[in-house]
């Protein structure tokens, strides 16, 4: 039986330590730098250390793309991360997925797509053939993406969201629940309605 550390007592956390159960594995601590006052099933929470982080594989349970980004890179060298498959789920074995990455119940990847680093693949999404999707990216419950589509770095596409073949959707931007995109999303922007519209753009959609 494998033994985890799941960095962070959260919601995004709860789900997580179910997904574990759920594949037999064991929750070896929780940890998280600023304790909440009780979680899921009374767990105890422990402070962060490097002698604790170093023994076990690590899941960074933190649902924010820059606060996970943040903590990866502080434990970057010390140790392991871990990825997590839930049973329900498929993913095609032409398909790769990074370290630290979580896929929720009943999501669906197929063929040939390459999923980076810490991303939140969320239940009951669909990636289809083909996609690229970066680190540290958030793909919420319910989410379709069909063929060809490539989605940077901590872009968060939110639940519901629908995006056609061939579509980019830049680095850090924000897609909304229920959104139909047909064209690309810059870098930065956010972007809601169907047909999706921008509403916002920030620094980085004007460079």
């Amino acid at each position: 039986m494998n033994s985890l550390v799941l960095y962070g007592a959260g919601g995004h956390a709860k789900v997580i330590y179910d997904i574990i159960l759920s594949n037999d594995m064991l929750l070896e601590y929780l940890v998280d730098d600023n304790p909440p006052a009780d979680f899921f099933h009374h767990l105890e929470i422990y402070k962060p250390t490097e002698e604790l982080l170093k023994k076990h594989k690590v899941i960074v349970a933190v649902g924010d793309a820059n606060a996970r980004e943040k903590i990866v890179n502080k434990l970057s060298g010390i140790c392991v991360f871990e990825t997590l498959i839930h049973r329900s789920a498929f993913v095609s074995r032409f398909s790769e997925l990074g370290d630290g990455t979580v896929v929720m119940p009943q999501v669906c990847v197929n063929a040939e797509v390459k999923i980076g680093n810490h991303c939140i693949i969320n239940t009951a999404s669909v990636i289809e053939h083909d996609c690229i999707i970066e680190d540290f990216v958030h793909i919420s419950p319910t989410v379709t993406l069909a063929g060809n589509i490539t989605i940077k770095k901590r872009a968060q596409i939110g639940i519901g969201a629908r995006i056609i073949p061939g579509v980019t959707v830049g680095e850090d931007a924000i897609v909304g629940a229920g959104a139909v995109i047909i064209k690309d999303v810059p870098a930065g922007a956010t972007v809601v309605g169907n047909p999706g519209k921008i509403i916002k753009l920030s620094e980085l959609s004007e460079q």
